[in-house]
């Protein structure tokens, strides 16, 4: 299948930071290891005794170093087995790494996870200049898909109610093209998009059966076109002016927050995320919201409070800015936000789950900020934090967190979230 490259401009070239080498358990096949095993590492003093992989839960991942990084990763930052053998003879996840293949019907779209660094520095070539090494990993994946997992229907949009995947990806770009309006804050931006989502969830798209009346197509285009424009007139401009969330929304609104800023392994755990006992205790104060944030990633500050997570930031750059739209719209416009590529949610509640990384990521903002970060650095942490774990924590596609979801959109405190914790503060006089 033809792999495509997104319509919103995205770059990205490895720096070599070793950021994903100390972060992740990569896993690794019987072929994998073979290969690994057989190009000599017990040869170098360095490997003398040590394992190459561990085994945890019947799987199999690359060992890590008592300093967090990968046992193959250099003094210099670099990959051993790059640097002997070259990208091929590396495991899958570490070559295709922080690109994403999302099967679109026909086609893949390609996308990018911006946990990677150089992904949220928008450092480096266009995506679309590398689409000849997406086909490789695309290629690869065909040949070893199950018989039928690409001729997989488009994801619903609730329920079971379906359009094409033509359709599909009309949303797709009518959400892209709602977050890329520069005319309006971001939070603004997703408020809008929001609005539209609830108002297409009580529609019907198939013409109660009658073909001529179905809404498809070109009708689907105008109905979103027209959805826009209501929405414009009926959200407030300014987040001021939107109610802010109750009590129960923000206490579900933080249990969501940790998970999203968790790590629980590599060289960013959070001291909170070592052991059973210390997980539970951090999510029972996450849950109350007072004293100290526990820390559960590295990069937490050590006395920041959950007070400093209600204080809103100086208004945003427009590198932030730029930064929170081009993340969003690389998950939109890849179709990241739904299917199997996030928990097989439908597109409204795919929607509604990737608004919801917006105000969890303004929290984070928050509390960094408060730590001493300066505000574009404290975002652009905060959004890798929030894009590790998005699409990719299983815990986020747990029951539970899906019901926490839908509580949040039902009773309309989403569009509260993303305006109350989109606030932002002028600068004081003098300043």
């Amino acid at each position: 299948m033809q792999v495509r490259s997104l319509p919103v401009l995205q770059n990205w070239d490895c720096h070599s930071c070793g950021d994903c080498c100390r972060s992740y358990a990569v896993p690794v096949t019987a072929d994998e290891r073979r290969r690994i095993e057989a190009q000599g590492w017990e040869k170098l003093p360095e490997f003398a005794g040590v394992p190459y992989f561990v085994k945890r839960g019947g799987e199999f991942y690359l060992n890590h170093r008592a300093d967090g990084g990968c046992v193959f990763l250099g003094p210099d930052k670099l990959c051993r087995i790059h640097g002997t053998f070259g990208s091929a003879a590396k495991p899958l996840a570490c070559r295709i790494y922080p690109f994403l293949l999302v099967p679109a019907g026909d086609h893949w779209n390609l996308g990018l996870r911006l946990a990677c660094p150089s992904a949220a520095d928008n450092k480096g070539r266009p995506l679309s200049e590398q689409l000849h090494e997406a086909r490789e990993y695309a290629a690869f994946f065909e040949a070893s898909a199950a018989p039928g997992a690409l001729d997989a229907p488009p994801p619903p949009l609730q329920g079971r109610q379906v359009l094409p995947w033509g359709d599909v990806a009309r949303i797709a770009a009518a959400v892209s093209k709602l977050l890329a309006d520069d005319d309006d804050p971001f939070e603004r931006r997703w408020r809008k998009v929001l609005f539209v989502i609830t108002m297409l969830k009580k529609a019907k798209f198939d013409g109660g059966g009658d073909p001529k009346k179905a809404v498809t197509g070109g009708r689907l285009s105008e109905l979103l076109h027209v959805m826009g424009e209501a929405a414009d007139d009926e959200e407030p401009e300014a987040a001021d002016a939107v109610t802010r969330p109750g009590w129960a929304g923000r206490t579900v609104f933080r249990q969501l927050v940790a998970v999203f800023s968790r790590k629980d392994h590599g060289a960013e755990q959070g001291t909170a995320q070592r052991g059973p006992a210390r997980r539970l205790w951090a999510a029972v104060r996450f849950a109350s919201g007072r004293g100290t944030v526990p820390k559960v990633h590295a990069a937490l500050p050590d006395a920041a409070r959950f007070a400093d997570g209600e204080r809103p930031l100086p208004d945003l750059s427009a590198a932030s800015t730029s930064l929170l739209a081009r993340w969003h719209r690389v998950k939109v416009e890849s179709l990241q936000f739904c299917g199997p590529t996030n928990f097989r949610l439908g597109v409204w509640e795919g929607l509604e789950s990737l608004a919801l990384t917006f105000p969890a990521a303004m929290w984070l903002a928050r509390v960094l900020a408060a730590g001493g970060r300066a505000a574009d650095a404290a975002v652009s942490q905060a959004a890798r934090m929030v894009d590790d774990n998005f699409g990719f924590n299983p815990l986020l596609g747990s029951a539970r967190q899906k019901f926490a979801l839908r509580v949040l959109a039902n009773r309309g405190d989403l569009a509260r979230l993303v305006a109350w914790y989109g606030r932002t503060a002028p600068p004081a006089p003098g300043a």
